[in-house]
């Protein structure tokens, strides 16, 4: 695996990160700390069980309902503060959905073009004292290409990818890994909006995720 031991990993991003994570700062841990009931502790729990002598430190700072906007916003307590080797950061499924669910709201939407500027500059001020970073594309639990949402979202995560390319990060594709899924089951069948996974649409991001970083199942 390409996560060197004892490395600090912090994941970054909106609600399906956040999963009901603790909330804490930098140097001011509590003694348990949740990283909730998502991919992040799926990612946590396979690290701990197979890589127990590697001694990883996985910390979640996702917060439900973020935008890029909101990330930003925080970068410096939530991401930067805690000085993190690695950073995961996955982000960009309400700056699309807000051009659908909140259409009427002056300025609430993230265009494509602020959404690749602004997580450009992010990754610009976090990667000279990371060791790796990997970036997450958005997601819609959608097999039809065509469909607005899901053609918008792909639009999203062809920015990841060109990021991705760019800072010459790991990219896990979760679109991809979610299409090869929905080969076989309706998208029901891992989510009741499309958006937020159950526990099957979890694994799939965890499973994804552990793949690019070498983990040897």
């Amino acid at each position: 695996m390409i996560i060197q031991p004892h490395s600090k990993l912090l994941l970054a991003g909106d609600s399906i990160t956040d999963c009901g994570r603790t909330r804490y700062s930098a140097g001011s841990e509590p003694a348990n700390i949740s990283l909730g009931d998502g991919y992040v502790s799926l990612i946590g729990a396979f690290l701990g069980a197979t890589y127990p002598r590697e001694g990883i430190r996985v910390i979640n700072m996702g917060v439900g309902g973020d935008t890029i906007r909101d990330l930003k916003a925080r970068w410096q307590t939530d991401v930067l503060d805690f000085q993190p080797d690695w950073l995961s950061i996955k982000i960009g499924i309400n700056d699309v959905w807000r051009h659908f669910d909140n259409v009427h709201l002056p300025g609430g939407q993230v265009s494509e073009e602020e959404y690749e500027r602004t997580l450009d500059e992010l990754i610009r001020k976090a990667q000279p004292g990371l060791k790796g970073l990997i970036l997450m594309t958005p997601y819609y639990i959608e097999p039809d290409r065509a469909q607005p949402m899901r053609k918008m979202m792909d639009g999203y995560a062809d920015v990841v990818r060109g990021l991705a390319g760019k800072y010459k990060a790991i990219c896990v594709d979760t679109q991809a890994a979610m299409d090869d899924v929905l080969k076989d089951v309706r998208p029901a069948s891992l989510s009741q909006d499309q958006v937020h996974p159950n526990l099957t649409g979890h694994m799939i991001l965890a499973r994804a995720f552990l793949k690019e970083v070498g983990y040897s199942w």
